[in-house]
């Protein structure tokens, strides 16, 4: 970044070099001519990830930004602004078009999954993304499984980024009840946090299991404590889904 800056370059896009690293060599290969699924593999292979990681789609989908100033490119509004501008509807460009990835479709054809988990992340920006891509939202609402969500949000608070203040320029409240209702028919249960147990009679009052336990992963500790509770709940909602 020095050294773009010294050459008069934009220099706005601040990550590390192993970051740049990667989004050059994807590039490079999408370029070549290789589907986000084959270069999201192959960086899996040289980064030694086991577990397979596979993108919403290889086809084109953009998320746009409305903001009180004009429209902007995600990447503008999330690192050129830092998340300032206020938010007023964002667009996912070509989502509706676009179809899941194979790896995506065959998972959702799958009858071997014991359970569809949504993980805490920006139900606007991270999640619905995924939902918009062609059937992706219908076909994991209508799965056997029971499908449960991480609310992304504790005591009225994101656990990172902006969706708390996304949630309350979009006139919604920043709460693991608002998580539910975005989700709607989509989720059969949510997990929230203990400080949040006050809302579990609302939540349930919507027809979903809610399950309480320390959400916030500080450490790896916490990341496997969480991961080992969610594997479990296909046994907790089997009986009752």
């Amino acid at each position: 970044m020095y050294a773009l800056d010294c050459l008069g370059g934009p220099t706005w896009f601040k990550l590390g070099d192993r970051d740049l690293a990667t989004h050059v060599e994807r590039t490079h290969r999408l370029l070549m001519g290789q589907s986000l699924s084959a270069v999201t593999r192959y960086l899996c292979t040289r980064l030694g990830i086991e577990h397979s990681i596979a993108p919403m789609t290889d086809d084109e989908v953009r998320t746009i930004i409305r903001s009180d100033v004009g429209t902007l490119e995600f990447q503008q509004y999330f690192v050129a602004r830092r998340c300032e501008p206020r938010v007023l509807a964002v667009e996912f460009r070509g989502a509706v078009m676009a179809r899941p990835s194979i790896a995506l479709s065959e998972a959702l054809d799958s009858r071997d999954l014991s359970a569809i988990i949504i993980c805490p992340s920006n139900p606007i920006l991270s999640i619905e993304p995924i939902l918009h891509v062609g059937d992706v939202r219908r076909r994991i609402s209508q799965y056997r499984a029971p499908v449960v969500a991480v609310s992304p949000i504790v005591g009225g608070k994101a656990l990172k980024g902006p969706a708390a203040k996304i949630l309350l320029e979009m006139g919604l409240q920043p709460t693991a009840f608002e998580v539910a209702c975005s989700y709607g028919d989509l989720i059969d249960g949510i997990v929230i946090d203990s400080c949040d147990t006050a809302l579990t009679e609302q939540i349930e009052s919507l027809g979903l299991h809610v399950m309480v336990t320390d959400a916030i992963m500080k450490n790896r500790h916490d990341r496997r404590r969480l991961a080992n509770q969610l594997s479990n709940l296909p046994l907790r909602f089997q009986n009752e889904v």
